[in-house]
């Protein structure tokens, strides 16, 4: 594949957080693309218990300082980037104290889940295209990593088709397994006030994870089956309603599967222009 321009947007990176199932491959998968010459951008939350001085994370002043409405509020949007140790790539990292100040990522201290989660998670997809459209950087590839990031392509797909910036990205949705935590009751009205229709709103009514996963799929150019714990349940979805899709749940060579998917739908794309 020639040189493209990958954003790469997950709700975990490692070293960032902890090595899991999608906080490794949020690393590896870029820095293998940086390193085969492709331009990477790179995007995560900035979780309140990610130590700053010892990742030495700073404020990008000229990127800071849009306010984001959600649900009717003013939130600021912060940027803060650091360099990955020995990856020569940085991290773009999305703050907000509101949202991200809090010493967890998305549970309380009793354990439960976060009610807030999906303010959360739009919050975030949508500091990342405000944030891209700052840099003037035109992704060919956006490659979104968990349930959190995968409100990006229903907003790019939404509200920003003709946007020159990303009238030309195409979509890929990593899709791990997930506990079936569910969404808040008010996800369906926040979509709402953005500016979705009521049919467009029906998919996320009584949603838990699995089901923000699928309604999103509808809005990505293809999707990877990722991680141990993915339920049989998901595979059979995306074997029945996604056109663009590759397991990786026991691939050897994940990223030049990637590659191949990154590969089919720009193929595709060209094929149609």
């Amino acid at each position: 594949m020639d040189s493209k321009r990958i954003l790469y947007v997950s709700q975990e990176i490692h070293p960032y957080l902890p090595e899991n199932e999608i906080s490794k491959p949020s690393l590896e998968m870029p820095k293998k693309m940086n390193e085969s010459g492709h331009q990477v951008r790179v995007f995560m939350p900035r979780y309140g218990l990610i130590n700053e001085r010892r990742h030495q994370l700073h404020e990008v002043i000229r990127l800071s300082g849009i306010n984001i409405i959600i649900d009717d509020e003013d939130q600021p949007l912060i940027i803060k980037v650091a360099s990955v140790p020995q990856a020569r790539m940085q991290v773009y990292f999305i703050d907000n104290d509101e949202f991200f100040k809090r010493k967890s990522i998305f549970y309380n201290e009793d354990e439960e889940f976060n009610s807030d989660n999906d303010k959360r998670a739009i919050f975030f997809c949508r500091g990342v295209i405000e944030t891209v459209k700052k840099l003037g950087w035109s992704p060919d590839i956006i490659h979104c990593h968990g349930w959190m990031a995968s409100f990006l392509p229903l907003y790019l797909k939404k509200f920003h088709h003709d946007d020159p910036i990303f009238a030309d990205s195409k979509t890929v949705l990593s899709v791990y397994g997930a506990t079936e935590e569910n969404m808040s009751k008010k996800l369906p009205e926040y979509l709402r006030f953005d500016g979705l229709s009521d049919d467009e709103v029906a998919p996320y009514e009584d949603a838990n994870i699995s089901k923000v996963y699928q309604a999103n799929m509808a809005y990505c150019d293809g999707v990877a089956l990722s991680g141990s714990r993915l339920e049989d349940s998901m595979k059979d979805y995306v074997k029945d309603n996604v056109t663009h899709k590759i397991d990786l749940t026991e691939a050897e060579e994940p990223n030049k599967e990637i590659t191949k998917l990154y590969e089919e739908i720009i193929v595709e794309e060209e094929s149609l222009a």
